[in-house]
């Protein structure tokens, strides 16, 4: 096969080590190769971009193993074109399993252009990207404390969320608070509801009429939250933090938002997660694919066979898939537009067993 690029190197990166293979032309119009190891530390990544820029590489690829390649890439990001390779696009040859061998292997896919690189987005957009998934993570965080927190009330004999719509509301917090504090009367308890929780006191004074809590279990609530109120502050703050990077691009989260489903915060995921330059992707259909959100191609024989979505971005394809649930629910959008029943035979049609896949 022709050599397209002439001077590469391939990188088998490891949590503590990086075997670097590099490939160059030699006497004779042949080709030439050497391998070194050096740490993923600072320092060692510092001898490797020394290494790479005395050999004149001009293409660095390397194979995305879990975090791993992160720092690396980052190191070398600024000094030389890196590459970053979908592990299932680099098939090596069943029984040459060893990192020597696997970096030169990445080495010759790239002097023969056979792969392809992974989108990996810059600088700003990755710091984004890491606000908006640790956002993320820190309300699912909150999401747990919250279930851990009914489950002991529950445990209790308390039905507070058969009645309230939810444990924490300003109504909810108040009487938690106060059986904290000591008081056990369901009557005193449920008299602390607000506003139009008020109406439903006799369901409450049924609903708070369980066991006190014990000593261990008003430990375990003032626990769960505190741990509650520390994340509502963690994401106030990411929240800022996120509207300060996104400020100059506010209009373009603005036409993001004209997506039906798509609220500000899952405005700012998609944009951390795809990126603004959507010149990366020729058409929609690339970035569909990209995010693994289609069917994949499965034909035989002649025959269509199922095919499986690819591995995508988990985080966009949550972002996406919360949207499309939001979208579904809303109305007067090109997805659910927004019709008047004209006649008795009209409203007949939108019933589920009168509905034709016309009329929808």
């Amino acid at each position: 096969m022709d050599v397209l690029i002439d001077r590469v190197a391939g990188l088998d990166v490891h949590r503590d080590t990086v075997v670097a293979a590099v490939r160059v032309g030699g006497r004779g119009g042949g080709r030439r190769g050497e391998v070194r190891t050096f740490a993923t530390t600072g320092a060692g990544l510092t001898r490797l971009a020394g290494w790479l820029s005395e050999q004149r590489v001009s293409l660095v690829g390397m194979e995305s193993t879990g975090v791993y390649w992160k720092p690396v890439y980052y190191m070398l990001e600024d000094s030389f074109e890196c590459w970053l390779l979908n592990a299932q696009h680099m098939h090596n040859v069943p029984g040459r399993k060893t990192d020597v061998t696997d970096a030169a292997w990445i080495a010759q896919l790239l002097e023969h252009s056979l792969v392809r690189p992974s989108f990996v987005p810059p600088k700003p957009i990755r710091a984004l990207r890491d606000l908006t998934r640790h956002r993320r993570t820190t309300i699912e965080d909150r999401t747990r404390a919250v279930q851990r927190l009914e489950k002991v009330m529950r445990d209790c004999g308390i039905k507070l969320t058969s009645v309230a719509s939810e444990l924490l509301g300003k109504s909810g917090r108040v009487m938690i608070e106060a059986m904290l504090a000591g008081e056990e009367d369901p009557e005193v308890l449920a008299d602390l509801a607000r506003r139009w929780l008020r109406v439903k006191i006799p369901q409450l004074r049924e609903a708070l009429a369980g066991r006190p809590l014990a000593d261990h279990q008003k430990l375990l609530v003032r626990q769960l939250l505190a741990q509650i109120d520390l994340c509502d502050t963690a994401v106030a703050e990411l929240d800022r933090k996120v509207e300060v990077m996104l400020a100059p691009f506010v209009d373009l989260v603005g036409r993001v938002m004209t997506i039906p489903g798509v609220a500000q915060r899952t405005a700012q995921c998609l944009i951390a997660e795809a990126g603004m330059d959507m010149g990366r992707f020729p058409t929609a259909a690339h970035l569909a694919s990209w995010a693994g959100i289609c069917p994949g191609n499965h034909a035989s024989g002649g025959k269509a066979r199922s095919g499986r979505s690819r591995q995508g971005s988990t985080w966009l394809r949550t972002a996406l898939t919360e949207a499309a649930h939001a979208a579904a629910q809303t109305r007067g959008t090109p997805i659910w537009p927004r019709t008047t029943p004209r006649s008795g035979a009209a409203v007949a049609s939108r019933k589920p067993w009168g509905r034709s896949a016309t009329t929808f």
